[in-house]
């Protein structure tokens, strides 16, 4: 009797959930509603198939309990039960699986007139490309992706110079026009998930999946991998902003072309020099640090890290927190930068300097920062040489007293808290599974070793 009760009561607190929890669907913001349609359908289904079976349950288990006056009647099989059984479930399934099915011809059709935008997916990060003037997106290959050619763009076919790149994994998007979305992965199986738009799709490596759907309210919405993609990929997000179209035409503007990153002009190594002189003060000579002024070192860094590090600095991404007194102190330096050719110079002149192996300040127990390190090489490579396709630096023989500071930044939130600074919040997230100091000091020491 106790268990029929608890049936009972599972079925009236499950009821009483469903339609009292605060936790419910967000707004939807595009033109699928058949998704929510068709999601209301099966838990009306499943909801109702639930409901029956646990107090009919419930019932047997009372109207059929042991007593001595009764003995139980046997009945192998009941042909009239077994076909009303299997006419319901038939016409069960059919009312869950039809309206999927007309969602699912209607998600794939994509209308005449619809834009395109293709969606990359990549360890652990999304970016995007818009055809250009054309109207049409050129070939790729993904053999030729390289730092310089991250799309992985064919650079003889003439359809893709003017392709727009976006390099962010914040995409923006015009409201009420249809857009076609193509996805592609670089490299293991990722999903483009947008829960506002309801719509999601599998990233396949060497095909190309698509959908399509129109955004029906300004605002600004996650974008998601919902593949188990690797170590990362519960810091894999993005981010769709609507804007009216006068404003994406304006941000599509300001987006540069795929021949306009072709033919960026590569840093100069002299006129670098003469901007690193204000450097040196700090840095030193030989970008080789300074502990005393709170100055890692820079040279054996990845030219790119460092291009993205003085951009984030110089558009307020890095530098903000009231606390991070030392990434403050960095801010009117990189302002002294004054456009991107100015950083290019004085990352290409770093670039030139001799890689120096700086002495280890932090102790730690080796054998178990290898253990935790297993961790950090999923992006930073196992000998933490540093992975351009992951947008993780350099590791090994750098300031470890400068990493560890920045690690206890990120746990802190002082790094990785900017709505713009997508590669900071994902090590934001990492660095939190390190346990306290005792494991910072550890991984750094077995860093050390490598």
């Amino acid at each position: 009797m106790i268990f029929a009760y608890a049936l009972i009561l599972l079925v009236v607190g499950t009821v009483l959930f469903h339609f009292l929890s605060p936790w419910w669907f967000t707004p939807i913001a595009s033109n699928w509603t058949m998704m929510d349609q068709t999601v209301n359908i099966t838990f009306w289904v499943t909801g109702v198939v639930f409901i029956a079976i646990n107090l009919f349950m419930a019932y047997c288990v009372i109207r059929y309990r042991h007593r001595k006056t009764i003995q139980a009647h046997y009945e192998p099989e009941n042909k009239k039960l077994e076909w009303w059984l299997t006419i319901v479930t038939s016409v069960g399934i059919a009312a869950m699986l039809a309206p999927g099915l007309a969602v699912w011809a209607k998600f794939v059709t994509v209308p005449i007139g619809a834009s395109e935008v293709e969606v990359i997916g990549e360890q652990w990060n999304f970016s995007y490309r818009f055809p250009g003037k054309d109207g049409v997106l050129g070939t790729t290959d993904i053999r030729l992706a390289s730092v310089d050619n991250p799309f992985a763009i064919d650079p003889n076919d003439p359809k893709g110079q003017d392709d727009i790149v976006v390099s962010s994994p914040e995409l923006h998007l015009p409201l009420g026009r249809p857009v076609k979305v193509l996805l592609r992965a670089k490299d293991v199986l990722h999903q483009f998930a947008v829960p506002a738009f309801r719509v999601k799709m599998d990233m396949v490596p060497g095909m190309v999946t698509y959908f399509w759907f129109t955004p029906t309210r300004t605002g600004t919405y996650d974008a998601l991998c919902e593949q188990l993609c690797g170590m990362a990929h519960f810091t894999m997000r993005g981010r769709v902003v609507v804007d009216e179209p006068d404003a994406f035409q304006g941000w599509l503007d300001q987006q540069p072309t795929y021949a306009q990153t072709r033919n960026e002009v590569a840093g100069d190594v002299t006129a670098g020099q003469a901007s690193y002189a204000v450097c040196s003060a700090c840095h030193g000579q030989a970008a080789e640090g300074n502990p005393q002024l709170n100055a890692p070192k820079l040279n054996g860094q990845a030219s790119w890290y460092l291009v993205r590090q003085l951009q984030a600095f110089k558009h307020g991404v890095r530098g903000v927190a009231d606390q991070d007194t030392y990434g403050k102190q960095m801010v009117p330096f990189a302002a002294t930068l004054t456009d991107d050719a100015a950083v290019k110079n004085v990352v290409a002149y770093i670039a030139s300097l001799p890689d120096t192996h700086p002495a280890g300040t932090v102790p730690g127990n080796s054998d178990k920062g290898r253990a935790i390190y297993a961790t950090c090489a999923s992006c930073h490579g196992g000998g933490g040489q540093g992975v351009w396709s992951t947008n993780a630096p350099r590791l090994a023989h750098m300031s470890d007293w400068y990493m560890k500071r920045q690690l206890q930044y990120f746990q802190q939130g002082l790094r990785g808290s900017h709505p713009q600074d997508f590669n900071g919040a994902q090590m934001a997230a990492m660095a939190k599974s390190l346990d306290g100091e005792q494991g910072i000091n550890d991984v750094l020491n077995h860093i050390g070793t490598l």
